[in-house]
């Protein structure tokens, strides 16, 4: 025992030894190049060949999942219009709906194969089932994602609204024009509310009118606090009414709508929680508290057995 510990401990020192002398050179060059800088010269670091080999794998999976999105869509398995709606929402502007189905039918067929491959020797009907559910799994995984980053998006760009209509409350009053305000918020804000309202300006100086930007801008995210935007905004201009005071009450109606929704996920907490209070939290306190007192139980009958 005493010759396998030491034989253990020096091979974790070597194995040490040698991950250490193969960072020694990355962190030489590092610290060199940190010296260098100190002086007042910058330069970029080469990465170019693992650059290059990683942007061409990535090429190649693009033009497959292209590919294989194009003839699956002869099918009938794409839904165009709802996944371009998600992407738009997801804010993801350089897919199409035919590449993000082309990456489900890739992720199906490779998490399926892959259970094949490592399952391979076992039960076949096992085999073939986890095969199934994994196919299902990357089928639907990549779908799931882009809604539920489509619904995050949305509901950060909700809480983001009422520091914009402040925003726009403060350069209206003092003397700004709504193109003028609303540059000066794009300016200022950051996040996906910061990105859809620089979008809608970029369309404005391509030609658009404010009308039309600020439509497009709510056919991208369709949420409550957007739609009340748009549709304030729209009445100010048309009707000539007071932009300042609609963005006024519209600050407090969109506050209002945002400590309602913190009250509803206050409400909706313990639902929640007690389903992993109930699998998890109270079959270990039954073991820690009645574990005990069932091997006593079961001593005790053991002794009147023997």
């Amino acid at each position: 025992m005493i010759i396998l510990a030491f034989g253990l401990l020096a091979f974790a020192i070597s194995v040490g030894l040698a991950l250490n002398a193969a960072g020694w050179r990355r962190q030489y060059v590092a610290d060199t190049l940190g010296g260098i800088r100190r002086y007042g010269f910058r330069g970029a670091v080469t990465t170019a060949a693992p650059r290059k080999r990683a942007t061409a794998v990535v090429t190649w999976v693009e033009s497959l999942a292209d590919r294989i999105g194009d003839r699956a869509a002869r099918f009938g398995w794409l839904r165009e219009e709802e996944v371009r709606k998600l992407l738009r929402s997801a804010g993801i502007y350089k897919q199409t709906p035919r590449k993000i189905l082309g990456y489900r039918v890739l992720a199906a067929i490779a998490l399926a194969g892959l259970w094949v491959w490592l399952g391979a020797g076992g039960s076949a009907l096992l085999t073939l089932f986890v095969a199934v559910v994994a196919f299902l799994l990357g089928w639907h995984g990549p779908l799931v994602w882009l809604r539920r980053r489509s619904r995050t998006r949305l509901e950060e760009i909700d809480y983001q609204m009422p520091e914009l209509i402040d925003l726009l409350v403060t350069t209206v009053e003092a003397g700004l024009g709504l193109s003028a305000s609303l540059q000066m918020a794009a300016s200022r804000l950051q996040g996906p509310l910061g990105e859809e309202l620089r979008l809608a300006l970029a369309e404005q100086d391509m030609g658009l009118s404010t009308e039309d930007a600020l439509r497009n801008m709510l056919e991208r995210a369709d949420t409550p606090a957007v739609r009340s935007l748009v549709r304030s905004l729209m009445q100010g201009t048309t009707l000539g009414v007071s932009v300042g005071k609609i963005m006024r009450d519209l600050a407090d109606e969109t506050r209002k709508r945002r400590r309602h929704k913190a009250e509803e996920r206050a409400q909706k907490a313990p639902t929640k929680i007690l389903f992993p209070l109930v699998l998890l939290i109270f079959p270990a306190m039954f073991v820690v508290l009645l574990g005990p007192a069932v091997i006593e139980v079961m001593q005790s009958f053991k002794g009147l057995a023997g």
